[in-house]
């Protein structure tokens, strides 16, 4: 088994299959710094490859999910009186932050975002790279890169529009930089549930990702990539690219044992990958 061992995120084993994954500098909200950008990519790098995982849960330790970027720990890649080499330099730099957190994207287990207390600028980023979004009563949200005098660069003005669907609403965050709350963000669908308070938004994400991690890896993965690609494509390349897909998925033993099961009203056990 790998060793999750890492300065600014915890990692622990809730359930058969499942991990848990906590952003871990409570005392500065989460903020997120160099190291925790290394960090989200490593563990969920390893997760990806881990056998002994299937589905994940992503939640923020202390009082909230996270503040948001750590403006302190920010150092640019500036070469002085030279903007066109300070240019080449910030363009790797930006790409390797957006690399640490689409690897939540293409981490081949379902995540599942369990969001308390603020959510803020970077947590945006993060939780629109998750599958499933959970919230509790006392969460807030805001694109607040705006406020800051710059526009978001690492995930939120790419995927969430394609997670809400609302162009007008996701405009109106993004360019006033306001605080919208856990009840509208389930109203524009930006959440899926929303839970009384910490303990219960932890307790029903892990619950649904022991759910997950019931079915088959085989099943659950490819239905994770399935639904990435086809967003990212028109509906006959995602039923042309299913089909080369399931041709040969569908030769795994884990669709007669789910049958069989099924009929017989028991719980499959189905290999490791």
């Amino acid at each position: 088994m790998p060793e999750y061992t890492y300065e600014t995120v915890k990692v622990s084993f809730p359930a058969p299959f499942v991990a848990h994954v906590e952003l871990n500098r409570p005392k500065k909200l989460n903020a997120i710094n160099s190291s925790m950008w290394a960090d989200i990519r490593s563990v969920f790098d390893t997760l990806r490859d881990d056998p002994e995982v299937r589905a994940i849960v992503l939640s923020g330790s202390g009082r909230c999910f996270t503040s948001g970027l750590d403006l302190f720990s920010l150092n640019l890649p500036i070469v002085e009186d030279d903007p066109s080499r300070t240019a080449f330099k910030i363009r790797p730099f930006v790409k390797s932050l957006q690399d640490s957190l689409s690897a939540i994207e293409l981490c081949d287990k379902a995540v599942i975002a369990a969001i308390h207390g603020p959510c803020i600028g970077g947590g945006i980023d993060i939780t629109t790279a998750c599958d499933i979004r959970f919230a509790s009563k006392d969460a807030y949200f805001s694109v607040k890169e705006v406020d800051i005098g710059l526009a978001a660069d690492v995930g939120t003005l790419q995927r969430l529009p394609k997670v809400v669907g609302n162009i007008s609403w996701v405009r109106e965050l993004c360019l006033t930089g306001r605080n919208f709350d856990a009840k509208e963000a389930l109203e524009f669908g930006f959440i899926s549930r929303l839970l009384p308070g910490p303990t219960e938004v932890l307790a029903e994400a892990i619950a649904t990702a022991t759910f997950i991690a019931e079915k088959s890896p085989v099943a659950a993965m490819g239905t994770k990539h399935l639904l990435n690609y086809s967003r990212d494509h028109s509906v006959q390349e995602g039923l042309n690219y299913t089909a080369a897909w399931n041709m040969v998925m569908l030769t795994t033993p884990d669709l007669p044992e789910a049958a069989a099961a099924n009929m017989q009203k028991k719980k499959p056990t189905f290999a490791k990958l």
